[in-house]
């Protein structure tokens, strides 16, 4: 059993820190995009979806430094300008998303209030972060390439390992 719990602890340690990071810097650029539209769209007046749009960029550019040089650092980057274009197109996406959140609360539903504003921030990001996770690691930070030798080599230690387990009687 300990081994069991010690092999899937290795296998899902780095999703667990990428992750960890991940959020990390999520909620940084979160402060930055969700703070931000509240005090744009509060404050200043600007319109809701306007405020959306303007804290989001700039929480963008936080979340890449934070994403490119700590949480997915180790991953095989591909050409810069490439990966600004894609990053940005996928926040883009991710910018819809938070969009129609708060377009269907404030036009749909016609709730115009503060808190009314904030929770479908809060809702979009949300929903936009499980699209950007996702995205990220498929498009734009991808996994470096390993060796099929590698696998079958882990698959023969596996096997090896559990030779040495002695069956319940």
């Amino acid at each position: 059993m300990g081994s069991l719990i010690t092999g899937m602890y290795r296998r899902f340690a780095g999703l667990i820190a990428e992750m960890a990071k991940f959020g990390v810097v999520g909620a940084i650029a979160a402060v930055v995009d969700i703070g931000g539209a509240a005090y744009l769209h509060g404050a200043d007046g600007f319109g809701p979806l306007t405020a959306k749009a303007i804290s989001i960029a700039a929480a963008t550019v936080v979340s890449y430094v934070g994403n490119r040089f700590w949480t997915f650092r180790h991953r095989a980057n591909h050409a810069l300008l490439r990966e600004w274009i894609v990053f940005f197109a996928l926040n883009a996406i991710g910018l819809v998303i938070a969009e129609a959140a708060i377009g269907f609360t404030y036009y749909v539903l016609g709730l115009h209030g503060t808190i009314a504003y904030n929770l479908a921030q809060v809702a979009g990001t949300g929903l936009g972060t499980v699209f950007r996770y996702w995205s990220y690691k498929k498009w734009v930070f991808v996994a470096p390439q390993t060796a099929p030798q590698d696998d079958a080599g882990l698959a023969s230690r596996e096997l090896a390992g559990a030779g040495n387990v002695k069956p319940d009687r």
